[in-house]
């Protein structure tokens, strides 16, 4: 097996999330790690592929709400420093693939399965061969005790139950 790592300079992990049940909230995880064990990143379907987030690193343009969402109303970064994410078992649906795996959230763990794209490969200009894939999945916040909300006025509530997770991802072979 070869082990790839996520070019964290050139992928991107994102989320959106209602705000108000009228508009969304997008944010980022600015820290994070990333390896594919793999034979060959042609065929994902024998790959083993793991991620973790550093929740502290979470940014969504605002000061404020990302020091909420670091809180114990949410993440909690202080008990829960990390979001992680071990594959489980992959299918190959043409050029695509479905990748679950075990998510933990605040020390909650659940199946998460994420629909990935398989975009291509190419050189880099310095002979490195590199991969791109981009991959979706959606969860329910509260499933993984993100459940802090607050009722609004005119009816609903301020924050949105599911979580679009998008990652753009880049993978070269570790060094």
């Amino acid at each position: 097996m070869t082990q790839w790592t996520v070019d964290t300079a050139h992928s991107a992990v994102g989320f959106e999330v209602k705000h108000m049940m009228v508009s969304k909230v997008k944010g980022q995880f600015k820290s994070y790690t990333a390896t594919v064990e793999a034979p060959s990143l042609e065929d994902l379907t024998g790959a083993s592929i793991f991620f973790k987030f550093d929740t502290a690193s979470i940014d969504t343009n605002s000061e404020d709400r990302d020091g909420h969402l670091k809180s114990a109303d949410f993440f909690d970064v202080e008990t829960y420093p990390e979001i992680t994410f071990q594959s489980t078992s992959i299918e190959k649906d043409g050029d695509d693939y479905r990748v679950t795996g075990d998510m933990t959230i605040k020390g909650i763990t659940k199946p998460v399965t994420f629909d990935v794209e398989y975009g291509g490969k190419g050189k880099n200009p310095w002979g490195v061969e590199v991969y791109g894939f981009e991959a979706k999945s959606k969860i329910n916040r509260e499933e993984f005790g993100l459940t802090w909300n607050a009722a609004l006025e005119t009816g609903g509530v301020l924050v949105g139950k599911d979580i679009k997770i998008n990652v753009e991802l880049e993978v070269n072979p570790a060094s």
